[in-house]
């Protein structure tokens, strides 16, 4: 059976040409990057000019990317160190409450420390209220952490306004980008943002390695001990194969993103485009323009999103029925109920996230697919 991948916000399949460039560094080019010897030498280069091709793509200075483990690493690592480095000029962060886990969970591990987190409403196009995060900051203000865009419903928020704002009341602005990055343009310089999260295998790359961008100037706490890697920021023997291969991902990345864009653009339209002729009873999540081009979230009404799930994956279509993170859970995604779905709607959500691999023709044998389940159930 064919296997029809639908699921590209969840994770993305390594590009041969990501691998063919990680190879070396597994079993020939193994040495240490702090090892003075030949070897050694060529695993620091490789990491430096990994270092310059993520910073390329978000049109930042190489000096100013830490390699992490990945998109949650990125985001605990921007949260607590800010929070730790400036916790004597206050104690109040905000947020949202459409985060990513790895941001609402590290901001919750914080209030149990004596922080206090102002978490944002957002409208039904998942969309937060400027006025009430303008409302919201105080002189204990520290640090607003707003995500570049969301995984679930794919909605893209004002991120140069929100950066305005924290910087006019002098406040560090953090975004969870790890969606964002690879799909949309970004330009961290242009559109003032102070620190930028990022993974490496939502772009192809491979799991297990991310990137934290952070301004130069802005000072903050390790939090992993040890070693002086990563600039004494983050100790521990780089992975030197993960980080080469994200640095690939990035360029190639880079080099495309037009093209990307516009082929995502397409499907998702198409998509959408075949559910509405030929569905009736269905909600579509998130803002209609100012989405993630990939993503598509849909509400089918009365349906029971786990089972729509299993029926396509019988088909060998793979997809979400929210975030990849909460599959397992029971309760209604956060996200969907915070943009005032109700849980028998929410429970009717289907992901679909295309990819650089998908067709004209899968989108047409996903959309028969659900058709055909949907008449049945």
């Amino acid at each position: 059976m064919d296997i029809r991948y639908f699921d590209n916000a969840a994770t993305t399949r390594v590009k041969k040409e990501v691998l063919q460039e990680m190879l070396p560094y597994f079993s020939e080019l193994y040495g240490n990057p702090s090892s003075i010897y030949s070897i050694g030498r060529q695993s620091k280069r490789a990491i430096e000019i990994a270092r310059e091709r993520v910073s390329k793509l978000i049109n930042c200075k190489p000096n100013e990317i830490y390699f992490t483990s990945g998109g949650s690493e990125s985001d605990n690592t921007a949260i607590k160190g800010i929070a730790y480095k400036l916790r004597k000029n206050g104690k109040h962060i905000i947020t949202s409450k459409i985060e990513h886990p790895a941001v609402l969970n590290t901001c919750k591990a914080l209030e149990n420390e004596g922080f206090n987190v102002t978490y944002l409403d957002v409208d039904e196009n998942g969309k937060i209220d400027i006025s009430q995060l303008k409302n919201s900051i105080s002189n204990q203000t520290i640090l607003i952490t707003i995500m570049f865009a969301n995984n679930e419903i794919g909605t893209i928020q004002d991120i140069e306004r929100i950066a305005k704002i924290a910087k006019f009341n002098n406040i560090v602005f953090h975004t969870d980008a790890v969606q964002a990055v690879g799909n949309v343009p970004i330009d961290v310089d242009k559109m003032g943002i102070d620190l930028l999260s990022l993974s490496a295998h939502k772009i192809y790359g491979p799991k297990g390695v991310g990137a934290l961008y952070v301004k130069n100037g802005i000072n903050f706490e390790k939090f992993i001990h040890g070693g002086h890697q990563e600039k004494n920021k983050r100790s521990g023997t780089e992975n030197v194969a993960g980080i080469v291969g994200l640095g690939k991902a990035c360029e190639l990345s880079k080099k495309y993103l037009r093209e990307h864009i516009e082929k995502l653009k397409y499907l998702r339209d198409y998509y959408i485009q075949k559910i509405e002729e030929n569905i009736s009873d269905m909600k579509i999540n998130g803002h209609r323009d100012d989405r993630l081009p990939g993503n598509s979230n849909i509400s089918f009404i009365n349906v029971d999103g786990e089972v729509l799930l299993l029926k396509l994956d019988a088909l060998g279509i793979c997809a979400s029925s929210g975030s990849a993170c909460n599959s397992s859970s029971a309760e209604p995604s956060h996200v969907l109920t915070s943009i005032g779905l109700t849980e028998d709607i929410a429970k009717g959500a289907l992901r679909v996230t295309f990819g650089e691999d998908n067709t004209k023709e899968d989108v047409d044998f996903l959309v028969n697919s659900i058709i055909h389940i949907i008449k049945q159930m």
